[in-house]
């Protein structure tokens, strides 16, 4: 039998599947059918998921293991920083390791277990990085600019300042400024459109709105590539951050603690500059919900009726964390 996890970070969910169980790994395509089925909220179980976490044995030295994201339509992402913790928990107690690096397509991150955010909430610390800041990395055609940082691009839309950063996965973000009001509906209106055909963004791209709440508090909003609205965006609160530091407000800083609310919970971020480099820690939750075996055969052939799904009680425990912290919403 074969051993699923249904997890999330910050309600971002997935299922898990290492790969190390099987006979034979899954190749490519068959993964991507795979995730696509599962995370169907119809087709799939337990009401679908954001997304498929693939982990694998490391192909790099000193890595305890391999992550790989495929979106719930199939497409890859480059990185996911809600996913990455729960892969970051499950290879920790898989060989009983606190401190540990986890490849990822772009780079080899630093993760580990953290106290916990509320009673009973698994939490861990992940690395995100490369941060970079060319228009080129996302990419982004951007009438010549090489980098974009909290500018308006009348093409784009008149009014909103942007900014545009890869941390790898592509990231517009603004930032709402005191005499503007940003709006879900408004981000939903430019998700669609930076990820539909378009000139600006030809692999599409995640689209954040943050708001500052307080000192070292922000809100943030996410229209992820591949998938639409989700609860949270671990990359995008990463890079949200950033960017509000680059902004000199007064409200955060370099090393420092910074509380990062979303429709989800809430995670904790801390901007980090290493020899010049910027790199973020993202501190949040490692919720595994449901425990779930199914047959090899039937996992192959994305027959999902008759896998043995049980809740493992861990969503309680989190729901009790959430209803303790402030609401906020665009």
């Amino acid at each position: 039998m074969i051993n699923l996890l249904k997890v999330h970070g910050s309600e971002n969910t997935f299922f898990l599947l290492d790969q190390n169980q099987l006979s034979r790994p899954l190749t490519e395509d068959e993964l991507i059918q795979t995730a696509v089925k599962i995370t169907d909220d119809s087709a799939g179980i337990l009401g679908g998921a954001d997304g498929l976490l693939v982990v694998d044995d490391g192909v790099r030295q000193n890595t305890l293991g391999r992550m790989r994201v495929i979106n719930s339509d199939g497409s890859i992402a480059s990185m996911c920083g809600n996913g990455l913790r729960t892969v970051s928990r499950y290879l920790g107690e898989k060989y009983e390791k606190d401190e540990f690096l986890v490849e990822t397509a772009e780079a080899d991150l630093q993760v580990g277990r953290a106290p916990a955010l509320g009673n009973g909430v698994a939490t861990y610390h992940v690395e995100i990085s490369p941060v970079r800041f060319e228009t080129s990395a996302l990419p982004m055609n951007a009438a010549g600019r090489s980098e974009l940082i909290h500018s308006n691009v009348v093409d784009l839309n008149e009014t909103i300042k942007f900014s545009a950063i890869a941390v790898p996965n592509p990231h517009l973000i603004a930032i709402e400024e005191p005499h503007q009001i940003l709006n879900k509906t408004k981000l939903g209106e430019l998700g669609q459109r930076f990820n539909e055909k378009n000139p600006w963004f030809p692999d599409g791209v995640n689209v954040s709105f943050g708001r500052v709440i307080g000192q070292n508090q922000i809100f943030v909003e996410t229209y992820e590539r591949g998938v639409g609205f989700t609860n949270a965006c671990g990359t995008g609160m990463a890079a949200t951050s950033v960017i509000w530091t680059l902004l000199n407000d007064g409200k955060t800083g370099v090393n420092t603690v910074n509380n990062v609310y979303n429709p989800g919970g809430m995670v904790q971020t801390r901007v980090r500059q290493d020899d010049g480099e910027y790199k973020i820690d993202l501190i949040g939750n490692a919720t595994f919900t449901h425990q779930i075996q199914i047959n090899e055969e039937q996992l192959r052939k994305n027959h999902f009726e008759k896998a043995k799904i049980v809740e493992t009680g861990e969503e309680e425990l989190y729901q009790e964390f959430v209803k303790a912290l402030p609401s906020y919403s665009f």
